[in-house]
């Protein structure tokens, strides 16, 4: 079986592209990680550790999720706009999953779904 899979991701949400013979599938992840401005409350007591600890949690909650729907492709796209792309990137890394897929980044901007998928067909479309 020939899995292929992209995912446009920034830090609200996910579109997972799946194509196996030539069949195509999407699905969306929504986020529910919160905005990330600049901490504003006071610095003494670990406010601010407390804060990006609990932003790091969800985000890695958020790119869990995606890696779960993810199944196991060959090869995977991940693409985006912002720092997200890199953060799925490297949490795949550390996952436990046994056999890694083949991953490529892109930077790309915000795409509708339609974009999305023929993004991720004409990648991995055959020479």
């Amino acid at each position: 079986m020939n899995h292929m899979a992209g995912v446009w991701i920034d830090h609200k949400k996910a579109v997972i592209v799946s194509s196996s013979e030539g069949h195509v599938t999407t699905q969306t992840v929504e986020s529910d990680v919160a905005a990330h401005p600049h901490y504003a409350g006071q610095q003494d007591g670990g406010g601010e550790k407390k804060y990006e600890e609990r932003h790091r949690q969800s985000l890695e909650q958020f790119y869990d999720g995606v890696i779960n729907r993810l199944g196991t492709p060959e090869g995977l796209l991940i693409f985006g706009p912002g720092e997200a792309k890199l953060g799925l990137k490297e949490r795949l890394g550390r996952s436990r999953a046994p056999s890694q897929p083949v991953v490529e980044i892109e930077s790309a901007d915000k795409l509708t779904d339609a974009q999305i998928v023929a993004k991720v067909r004409e990648h991995f479309r055959s020479p």
